[in-house]
């Protein structure tokens, strides 16, 4: 079917009807609309139909005949120049994958209001996620562009680039304005499309692989099965236990285990062509979990047995100082499964090269990695293999593991032709390593003043159906579980276990956002045994420059703990429901293995080129490398260009995760600036062409279980401490306050969005971000995800505290993990400061947070509820007293609570037919759930929100609606949210309202005060 339409300002016309993405991408090219989850639920394909934003994923062609659509590439000259300018400014762009949907949405609300308020903005942009930036620098950003336009300001470049100045990301202009390319806005002449098809069943020999009809699937090249596989069949980052692909007669050991793979000349045929394979198993018993996985007759998920191994750490005698220790406690914490939930799904193009080679376009955390992982698997040396890194749309630790990488290398190896192979969201969901879920059994002791004098763990992991990163992330939990405190007596074990689950590994934390959510916890709740405030427990026992950490290193003076503490001190101690938690975590890889920086500085064509393969995820690497140069050798920012990561000429600089780019790799790009500064004393740049300048740093340390009195962990660690306070008439939280000690900031603004992006991220894990697993099946969809939107989030308060000491990379810490841990925590412990409940689970139980639908017990606030043994006589005091309450107005069309006739009977009067009853919105979301195109949804209060201007008036809410009402306003488009203020109850005088408040939880701990003998006795 034809259809006709205007895109950028030319008519264009569609022959068969499909998504209006994939025209926008596959027919015309446009590739700032993004694919990142082709269910509407993202964002990132955000373009403007007829003035209007929409999600073209989720529109088709014959839908819009006759329309004006708008992309990024269709904005004035002038319009790219601002959001260039506002977004780099502000500090907005960091991944870039959502960037060109969340310009489009600015462009729609600046075109109608070049002044709109932040809650404008906030609305504007609710329906398009951002993983990295946590949405304040998005909201900064589009207030500076409307001021701009309104101005009709200069816009002019900061030259300066020293270290210490906020300056715009080096790569604002390409992702702002969409050229800048990621892996799947790659279109090769000639190209083949990869498609896996993956185990039906978690656990399962296959018996047999049909491809018969398959093949014969016009477009389909070939297909591929592990017997085609030229070299070792097994990758792995650190061990080679991962099958790429399962031969007839193996056993899967998750679901997104590939049994073979098709090579198409489109992906339409490709993806046809997946349904057609017919492939026999023989299902076995799934390994569900570490306790399953422990039992002496499970299942092996590997022929080894299911332990992928055990961490010890022990200093001091822990056993004896919790014994005499005035107050010990002891608690179980559990903590789950997470997504990375990163915008832009797995996706790399291979290509075959001349020599035998092949080169491959990733998205990746390591391009050395992936050429490690892939040159085996082909048969090849690794100088066979070369990877350069496009953008990268988001990491967090999950890209650290081949995914796609080395089958699209397989296919373009074999085949001879490029390859593209994309995951969809699905399979990203599926597929990729998520964060760990852990058990943890904690104990803690401490004297009458509160310091800590011995602690123990046993921390238990499940690291799914292959190591990934489990070894270290497990590590790291245990190495870092007794917090940044001074105390030496100090217990840990720690268990990794296989299971059938999809594989854990890396996660913004490494573990420590476990064992940090138990330590710190757990010190709140033993500190009002004792009778002192959070802060003070945290202050007595903050490690101090000189002073050693229970590891044994002891710290130097870039240690900043106490002043991230003072940071917070007045606002925690002025507010009645305030949490607070500190974290420390290690920059560098550390524990005695290679830790190498490397950068290459070369001279040509009058400039400077910075070559270094460390993976820039949207962290602002390549901005930290240049301002370093620039700061050292006093060159302007016009003289300094970066390269991307690739491993055909840019050195090993090192993965990038356990935030040491930064540190590691910065204190290379000073050296190597170093020697260009003396090779500038007595000549200019135009008299050194050709010349190169390398230079790279060993973060050396000592080895994990060294015997050394106080052996060296890691080069430098991060401390912070962050607080969480709460709105008094919502519980809801009103702001997150977060001190970060980060040594020296090289760009405060790209440390403030860190933080930002981090703590909503360890929001969403506090609070309510959930992956449910059913028989070891991933049954998490982007939308259920329940990731925080721009209209969520509370207030975040970023403070960048610097700290003289380290004496590399300039002074400068990095912060990418470390942003992410004590949320949780804080979070914790503020809601325990309000009812007294001890949290021991994530996400956290009874708060305003909460799935409705998923409630174990009603959640703590108060809900407003219909007496049955009472009439209502339509007085309307109640609507006058919740409107003249809850919206500080005296306009009852405002009030939440409603009174209408419904038919009944009438409780007490005996009245039959219709009766006059308050209709009371509990919010239980059923509304949302069916509304087909996602037109209800819960803002940042928690509110179902109704978008008026998405709706189609289906019906299909009123329909599910328990009371068969919905309540709207169309002043504010919204369902409202009861408060259960009581105003209503008071107002009513019939008795027909009250207040319900259920009865609190069993808490799970044990608390023990050791009774001290009488001084003499």
């Amino acid at each position: 079917m034809s259809t006709s339409f205007t895109v950028n300002g030319k008519p264009v016309t569609c022959d068969r009807e499909k998504k209006l993405l994939r025209f926008l991408r596959d027919d015309l090219r446009l590739t700032s609309v993004k694919d990142g989850c082709s269910e509407g639920s993202c964002g990132a394909c955000t373009v403007l139909l007829n003035g209007e934003p929409i999600r073209s994923c989720s529109i088709l062609t014959s839908e819009i005949s006759g329309a004006n659509i708008i992309t990024v590439e269709g904005l004035s000259d002038r319009e790219k120049e601002i959001f260039t300018a506002a977004f780099g400014q502000a500090g907005a762009v960091q991944c870039g994958f959502c960037t060109p949907g969340m310009v489009i949405c600015a462009k729609s609300i600046l075109d109608k209001n070049l002044s709109p308020t932040e809650h404008e903005i906030r609305h504007a942009i609710r329906n398009n996620i951002c993983r990295c930036t946590g949405y304040a620098k998005i909201v900064k950003a589009i207030e500076l562009a409307g001021k701009m336009m309104r101005e009709n300001a200069n816009l002019k470049d900061d030259k300066n680039w020293l270290i210490g100045k906020r300056v715009p990301r080096v790569d604002v202009k390409d992702k702002v304005t969409g050229i800048g390319k990621y892996p799947d806005d790659i279109y090769i002449d000639g190209m083949l499309f990869a498609v896996a098809v993956r185990s039906k069943y978690p656990r399962a020999k296959v018996l047999s692989n049909d491809t018969e009809l398959a093949s014969v699937v016009p477009g389909v090249v070939r297909i591929f099965t592990a017997e085609d596989i030229p070299g070792d069949v097994k990758v792995g980052h650190l061990k080679r236990d991962w099958d790429a692909m399962i031969a007839v007669g193996g056993i899967t050991r998750y679901v997104g285990d590939v049994i073979c793979l098709i090579a198409a000349e489109n992906y339409d045929a490709a993806k046809k062509a997946e349904k057609l394979v017919k492939i026999q198993y023989k299902e076995l018993p799934c390994v569900h979990n570490p306790t399953e996985a422990m039992q002496p007759d499970a299942p092996k998920v590997h022929e080894e047995g299911n332990l992928l191994g055990h961490t010890h750490v022990d200093r001091g005698d822990a056993e004896k100082a919790i014994e005499k220790s005035d107050f010990v406690l002891s608690e179980h914490f559990t903590t789950p499964w997470t997504e990375h939930a990163f915008l832009e799904p797995e996706c790399a193009v291979s290509v075959p090269m001349d020599d035998g080679g092949v080169k491959i376009y990733s998205t990746d955390q390591g391009v050395y990695d992936t050429r490690r992982e892939t040159a085996p698997l082909l048969g090849l040396s690794e100088d066979m293999v070369r990877v350069e890194n496009c953008y990268v749309g988001g990491g967090f630790g999950g890209k650290e593991d081949v995914t796609v990488q080395h089958l699209s290398a397989l296919v373009a190896y074999l085949t001879k032709r490029p390859c593209k192979m994309k995951l969809t969201r699905d399979e990203s969901i599926k597929v990729h390593p998520k964060r760990h879920p852990m058990d943890i059994e904690m104990t803690i002791g401490c004297d009458k003043n509160g310091i800590i004098q011995g602690l123990k763990a046993k921390i238990v992991t499940d690291t799914g159906a292959y190591a990934s990163l489990g070894l270290p992330v497990l590590q790291r939990a245990c190495t870092h579980a007794s917090g940044p405190y001074n105390f030496q007596n100090f217990k840990i074990d720690g268990y990794a276990y296989y299971t059938n689950n999809p594989p854990a590994g890396a996660f913004r934390g490494f573990g420590v956002t476990q064992s940090c959510f138990a330590v710190e916890t757990l010190l709140n709740h033993i500190a009002d045994r004792i009778g002192i405030s959070h802060w003070e427990i945290r202050f007595r026992n903050a490690i101090r420059p000189g002073q050693s950490l229970p590891n044994g290193q002891i710290v130097d003076d870039s240690t900043g703990l106490v002043e991230t503490l003072m940071a917070v001190k007045e606002e925690f101690e002025s507010s009645p429901n305030a949490g607070i938690a500190c974290a420390m975590k290690n920059a560098g890889v550390g524990v005695g293995l290679p830790d190498y920086g490397r950068v290459r500085l070369q001279v040509k064509d009058g400039k400077v080129i910075i070559h270094c393969a460390g993976s820039c995820l949207g962290q602002g690497m390549c901005t930290v490398m240049k301002q370093i140069v620039c700061d050292v050798t006093g060159l302007k920012e016009d003289q300094v260009v970066e390269e991307k990561a690739n491993t055909a000429n840019a050195p090993d600089s090192g993965t990038s995760s356990g935030s040491r780019h930064t540190t590691v790799t910065g204190e290379a790009a000073r050296r190597a600036a170093v020697m260009l500064k003396d090779a500038l004393k007595d000549t200019d740049l135009s008299k050194l062409e050709g010349q190169e300048y390398y230079a790279e740093y060993l973060a050396e340390t000592d080895p994990f279980g060294s015997d050394l009195p106080n052996p060296k962990s890691h080069v430098a660690y991060g401390y912070a401490t962050q607080v969480c306070i709460l709105e008094e008439k919502t519980d809801k939280i009103l702001k997150i306050i977060a001190a970060h000690d980060v040594g020296r900031a090289i760009n405060p603004t790209s440390v403030e969005g860190q933080i930002e992006g981090g703590v909503v991220m360890g929001l969403g894990y506090a609070l309510r971000e959930q992956f449910p697993l059913e028989n070891c099946v991933p049954t998490a969809k982007y939308a259920s995800l329940m990731l925080f939107r721009a209209d969520e989030v509370p207030q975040i308060e970023p403070i960048i505290v610097e700290r003289k000491g380290l004496n590399i990379a300039s002074g400068a810490i990095g912060l990418g993990e470390i942003v992410s841990i004590p949320t949780a925590p804080a979070v914790a412990d503020a809601y325990y400061r309000l009812d007294g409940l001890h949290r021991t689970s994530l996400p956290l139980e009874n708060t305003p947070y909460e799935d409705p639908d998923k409630l174990a017990i009603p959640r703590k606030s108060r809900t407003l509820i219909v007496n049955k043994d009472a009439r209502c006589i339509g007085c309307l005091e109640c609507v006058h007293a919740c409107a003249k309450t809850y919206f500080r107005t005296s306009k009852a069309s405002m009030a939440f609570i409603r009174v209408t006739e419904r038919m009944g009977v009438g409780n007490k009067s005996s009245i039959q037919g219709k009766i006059t009853r308050p209709v009371v919105c509990i919010q239980c979301g059923k509304c949302a759930k069916v509304c087909p195109i996602g037109a209800i949804r819960q803002n940042r209060y928690g509110v179902y929100v109704v978008d008026i201007k998405m709706c189609t008036d289906c019906g299909k809410c009123r329909e599910e609606c328990p009371f068969g009402v919905i309540v709207e306003d169309t002043d504010i488009n919204a369902t409202k949210k009861c408060l259960a203020c009581g105003e209503c109850v008071k107002a009513c005088p019939m008795g027909v309202l009250s207040l319900f408040k259920p009865s609190a939880p069993v808490m799970e701990s044990t608390f023990v005060k050791h009774p001290k003998p009488e001084d003499g006795k």
